[in-house]
C-alpha cells in the first residue's frame, strides 16, 4: 500500500538556490500532506511512539515552525502564539478541535507567506530585528541561512512520518 503522491522534486537542472530552496519547501509539504491524507481522526491523534507525540502534532508543530522563521523571525512581525504548537506540559499539543484539514490549509498558508517574502528578496538578507530576534546587536541569520534551517526541519519530519504512517497502517513509499 502506498500514500497518494506528493509533488514532483524539483527539476535536477535547477540551479538557482532560492528557486531550488523554494520548490524543495513546496515539495516537502506536499510530502507531509500525503502521510497524513487518508488517516482517521484517531489514528492521527494516536502516538506510536515511545516520546508519545503524534502526526498530527507534529504537523502543527511545522506550521508553527514555518511561521517562527518566517513571519516572526524573518520579517520580525509579531505573532500572537509563535510557540502555539506548545501545550502546558512544554510538549507538542492539538487541542481537540483542531482538524487535520485546518493544519494542512495552515501549512500551504505558510508556506504560500515564505514564497511571498522570499520573492524578489536576495538569500543574503538579514533577518529584521525584533521578533525572534533581539534588537541588541545579536547576529541575525540570513533568509538563505533561515530557508535552508526550514527545509532541513521539513525533510527530517517527513522521515519521521514516513515511519510512523508504516507503524499506523503498513503505508510506505515505493
Amino acid at each position: 500500500m502506498t500514500t497518494s503522491s506528493p509533488l514532483p522534486e524539483p527539476n535536477q537542472r535547477l540551479s538557482d538556490p532560492g528557486t531550488l530552496l523554494l520548490d524543495y519547501l513546496d515539495y516537502y509539504r506536499s510530502a507531509i500532506g500525503a502521510k497524513v491524507e487518508g488517516l482517521s481522526d484517531e489514528q492521527l491523534r494516536t502516538s506510536r511512539l515511545p516520546s508519545g507525540w503524534t502526526m498530527l502534532e507534529l504537523l502543527k508543530h511545522l506550521v508553527h515552525m514555518e511561521q517562527r522563521w518566517l513571519r516572526w523571525g524573518f520579517r520580525g512581525e509579531p505573532v500572537p502564539a509563535p510557540w502555539g504548537d506548545r501545550g502546558p506540559e512544554d510538549r507538542w499539543y492539538v487541542a481537540p478541535q483542531e482538524t487535520a484539514a485546518e493544519l494542512l490549509a495552515a501549512l500551504h498558508t505558510g508556506g504560500e507567506y515564505t514564497r511571498s517574502v522570499a520573492s524578489g528578496t536576495p538569500l543574503s538578507a538579514v533577518a529584521e530585528a525584533g521578533g525572534r530576534f533581539a534588537e541588541d546587536g545579536t547576529e541575525r541569520p540570513t533568509l538563505g541561512w533561515i530557508l535552508f534551517h526550514v527545509l532541513q526541519e521539513y525533510a527530517r519530519h517527513a522521515g519521521h512520518l514516513d515511519i510512523v504512517r508504516e507503524l499506523t497502517d503498513g503505508t510506505t513509499d515505493e
